[in-house]
């Protein structure tokens, strides 16, 4: 059957229009779905992107990188392809790259979830004939709570930290998940503080527009206990670290997908685990794939092989593909 994609060691590509998306080795034009350092890397010639995700790969990858943005939904052409991206939900700025040439329409969603977060443009359906899809947690066993649920947990703990006397340190990524969660808590509990990461990654996606409450970078001229009661949102990164110190006494949570195996708290040494992804849960990968009224689905990185061979069993014409990215990683501050 006549693809549009070519899956090849530089990553997705596109022959029709010579472009690749999220290519994981340097090439002449990338088309990134959004701007988590697994999809947007280094040593491309040339870069397109949803405007949402310009100043922080400025600032990840060199305020000199050759960056062209477009807003969700419009189309331009690129060597005879029609080309156009579209809400994600995954983080801000994060898009699915449709692409269509001759009838043909294929769809490569990077990293999405479903559940509208607050923060994120809501994930829209592109019905297509080709449709490239995450399977980070394509296990049934992977099945999210409604977010406020998880916020309420999170407020919850916050207040009994505060009660304590305690700073409660939740560890998230830098970009997305950070936000959300500064988004959705419960404000009149006590300050926001931040690492360093977090508050670059804040301030890059304040200066796109986005409304986010008051943060404070962590520093050392910051009184020791200033902290005591308030949540401070750090990286990964920072789990066991001496840069810890400073905020004691403590209790510590992860905000993660893998929040649902138990022991993963356990191996990471946190007190708290909170069951929060930026990414599709099982129910939410079975419906993008229904939504999209795909005839050949590919499914990449995270437990691909097991969610193609569920396709498989219901009929479709699914095949799974080795790639670079990496999903959601504990041990990663994306």
């Amino acid at each position: 059957m006549y693809s549009l994609l070519k899956f090849t060691n530089k990553g997705i590509y596109c022959p029709e229009g010579k472009f690749y998306i999220d290519p994981w080795r340097p090439v002449k034009k990338a088309l990134i779905t959004h701007a988590h350092a697994d999809h947007s890397r280094p040593g491309h010639q040339h870069y397109l992107a949803h405007h949402h995700s310009e100043i922080i790969m400025r600032q990840r990858l060199g305020e000199g990188i050759q960056i062209e943005t477009i807003d969700y939904s419009k189309s331009i052409n690129i060597n005879g392809v029609k080309v156009s991206f579209h809400p994600a939900g995954h983080i801000p700025g994060s898009a699915q790259v449709r692409i269509e040439y001759k009838g043909k329409i294929a769809v490569v969603s990077g990293d999405y979830k479903l559940e509208d977060d607050g923060l994120s443009t809501p994930f829209e359906p592109v019905k297509c004939d080709e449709f490239v899809t995450e399977t980070t947690f394509g296990l049934p066993i992977y099945q999210w709570k409604p977010q406020s649920e998880t916020f309420n947990e999170i407020n919850q703990w916050w207040e009994q930290n505060k009660e304590n006397g305690k700073t409660s340190v939740i560890f998230a990524y830098a970009l997305g998940k950070a936000q959300r969660i500064m988004k959705n808590v419960d404000n009149g509990i006590g300050k926001i503080y931040t690492h360093g990461a977090v508050e670059n990654a804040t301030e890059a996606l304040r200066k796109t527009g986005l409304q986010l409450p008051e943060t404070i970078k962590i520093t050392n001229e910051i009184p020791k206990k200033d902290y005591q009661g308030n949540l401070v949102i750090a990286t990964p990164a920072s789990i066991g670290t001496p840069w810890m110190k400073k905020l004691a006494p403590y209790s510590t949570g992860i905000a993660s997908g893998w929040m649902m195996l138990r022991g993963t708290r356990r191996r990471k040494a946190a007190d708290r685990g909170f069951v929060l992804s930026d990414h599709a849960d099982w129910n939410g990968l079975l419906e993008a794939v229904k939504l999209s009224e795909a005839e050949t689905i590919y499914s990449t990185h995270g437990y691909s092989n097991v969610f193609t061979k569920y396709l498989q069993e219901q009929g479709l014409n699914a095949i799974s593909l080795d790639t670079q990215f990496e999903g959601e990683s504990l041990d990663s501050e994306l």
